[in-house]
């Protein structure tokens, strides 16, 4: 007889674990009472200061400290049922993360984030939590004031980047090649997801940077490139091929993918075809839409100009139209370029603005201006075309519309001329028609996107998927990696199915 161990099996170990988390989760939970966890108060969001910050485009928010992050996690009750996990679209397992801050584990709680998260650091700077996980945080019916979700989740995936280094794996030769098309959030999330269950994934990308509108529209000041490109190498280092300057639909079509063996396709090059508001004047020099500001700016780096040779206008008088977070970038953007005035012109009230909070209360410290109740009627130029003033109306708010908001309706006799020289439009965006116009067989909905089954985000044609703005139009960053993550696991059953017939 001897005394050596047996090895445990995978179920043993499975349950050793389960144990262990209770156990130091109870522990953790018997440290505080439930009334003192809920008499801390919310840890707020260090932040540069509003004069400096808005004259150079480095990050306002500056992170918890380690402290500060301890504290704010000691305020999650640690629920039986967390309201939390229900309202994130990629379902973080956000009790434990924070129950890891708590007891000072940090890189623990970035793993446990990067289990369902491929974009974390992203995600805390960039998701409207107030609006999802914090909204149904049980603290908030408790106490009124949420878990500080966001800042945590910043907080951890920050602490994992600068203190491991990033994963690196292969898959195997002859594993399943997969195909994703556009490195926005989507495609960079179902690239992570179908890397981590063993399928050679290649992410095509039109630009000559992987990010998409993370890359492009987003400014530095709210998403650092170099927080972008550390998630992109931690995917690279999962073994994900990226290919830049690739338009899928002009370089290679998803046929000849196909003939290269590629057997399933993820769909998410977004929504970045501009919106107008087709009023008379919108061909003047000064008229941009916001997807072409921001990409001259953010990624081609105009703001440099001319140590770069991509030049963007210094307006004198900005005025941004629109009322959501692409427009307030424009406009915070515009306000750091040397606008003054920066406006922002919106036809409803500020109660009806898509943008975050955040983003409205950040803008208004740096001073933009918000015209509310307000619409152009027609932009007029120079002699030489160039933009020089914009005529809007006084609105009031009807009855309300399909989207639940209530319908601007004009002020018969109330225009009034603002003197400009750079109009910015952020009205929206509609997907780009390329794609469609060389893979006929993809059904297409009302407004150009592209038609999915409800469950799997399957396609008409066999073998692709598609998720985010490419399906939903306008969307979040994190509806779009929610939409990703269900893709990737309507891929993966396809290809069983596939390999079983």
């Amino acid at each position: 007889m001897t005394d050596e161990k047996k090895p445990c099996d995978p179920s043993d170990r499975d349950r050793i674990r389960v144990e262990y988390d209770r156990d130091w989760r109870r522990e953790l939970r018997r440290s505080m009472t439930p009334k003192d966890r809920i008499r801390i108060p919310r840890q707020p969001m260090p932040q540069r200061d509003a004069f400096t910050r808005g004259r150079d485009f480095a990050e306002v928010n500056l992170g918890l400290s380690p402290e500060a992050a301890r504290s704010e996690a000691r305020r999650c009750l640690d629920c039986a049922a967390p309201g939390c996990i229900s309202g994130c679209p990629v379902a973080i397992d956000i009790p434990t993360f924070i129950k890891q801050i708590e007891r000072g584990e940090f890189a623990a709680a970035g793993r446990t984030l990067k289990t369902t998260n491929s974009l974390p650091a992203v995600c805390g700077r960039v998701c409207p939590q107030e609006t999802q996980c914090e909204s149904v945080c049980n603290l908030k019916r408790a106490a009124g004031v949420p878990v500080a979700i966001g800042h945590l989740e910043r907080f951890a995936a920050d602490f994992e980047r600068s203190a491991a280094s990033a994963p690196c794996c292969r898959p195997d030769p002859g594993a399943v090649k997969v195909a994703v098309v556009g490195s926005g959030p989507a495609g960079l999330t179902a690239a992570g997801e179908l890397a981590r269950k063993g399928y050679a994934v290649t992410v095509f990308e039109a630009l000559h940077e992987a990010g998409g509108v993370l890359a492009y529209g987003i400014p530095e000041f709210r998403l650092p490139k170099e927080v972008l490109r550390a998630e992109v190498e931690c995917l690279r280092g999962l073994g994900v091929e990226m290919r830049l300057n690739f338009i899928v639909g002009r370089t290679a079509t998803l046929d000849q993918l196909r003939d290269e063996g590629f057997r399933a396709f993820f769909i998410g090059t977004g929504a970045g075809l501009p919106n107008f508001m087709k009023i008379p004047g919108e061909n003047l020099v000064g008229v941009y839409s916001a997807n072409e500001y921001l990409t001259r700016v953010n990624l081609m780096r105009a703001r440099d100009f001319p140590a770069v040779d991509t030049p963007v206008p210094r307006a004198r008088r900005a005025a941004v139209i629109g009322g959501g977070n692409v427009a307030l970038d424009s406009v915070r953007t515009a306000r750091r370029l040397g606008a003054e005035p920066a406006m922002i012109i919106y036809r409803r009230s500020r109660q009806e603005m898509p943008a975050r909070i955040e983003e409205i209360k950040h803008a208004e410290e740096e001073g933009v201006e918000i015209l509310l109740l307000t619409a152009p009627v027609c932009y007029k130029g120079d002699e030489k075309g160039r933009l020089r003033s914009m005529v809007c109306l006084r609105m009031e708010l009807g009855a309300p519309d399909s989207s639940g908001r209530r319908r601007p309706v004009p002020i018969p006799g109330s225009e009034f001329e603002i003197e400009i020289d750079l109009a910015v439009v952020a009205v929206g965006q509609s997907p780009n028609p390329l794609l469609f116009e060389c893979q006929p067989e993809l059904r297409r909905g009302r407004w150009g996107t592209i038609e999915v089954e409800e469950n799997t985000l399957a396609a008409s044609a066999p073998g692709v998927f598609a998720g985010g703005d490419i399906v939903r139009g306008g969307a979040t960053v994190i509806l779009a990696m929610g939409d990703a993550r269900r893709a990737a696991a309507g891929i993966e059953a396809y290809l069983r199915e596939e390999h079983d017939s």
